[in-house]
């Protein structure tokens, strides 16, 4: 991305909003190992509580504010519903989130 680009995106309040709030549903650990798992592909709610030890209800509330987000869509399968990552912005997130995390400090 260009200097020019970026300036562009900064000086807009509604992208920058918007960018605050996927930072945001990114903090949380539970969302953050439901877009993790969908990484590998979609699954179903019951597929995500399996994963990531919580209530049904509770990967509900969450895919829920992902939604909101844009970071996962839904299709319906029949009784289910399956969620995705909305689009690969989304796994690149996850990915350089990772890499950064992993990263030794300084004076290591």
């Amino acid at each position: 991305m260009n200097d020019e680009h970026l300036a562009e995106l900064l000086s807009n309040d509604a992208v920058v909003y918007g960018a605050t709030q996927i930072f945001d549903a990114l903090s949380d650990f539970t969302r953050f190992q439901i877009l993790s798992a969908l990484l590998e592909g979609s699954k179903s709610v019951s597929e995500l509580q399996e994963i990531c030890h919580v209530s049904q209800s509770a990967i509900s509330h969450q895919l829920r504010l992902l939604r909101d987000r844009s970071l996962v869509s839904a299709r319906r399968s029949g009784q289910r519903v399956i969620y995705s990552l909305s689009d690969d912005h989304v796994g690149l997130l996850i990915g350089i989130g990772l890499e950064h995390a992993a990263e030794p400090e300084e004076g290591e």
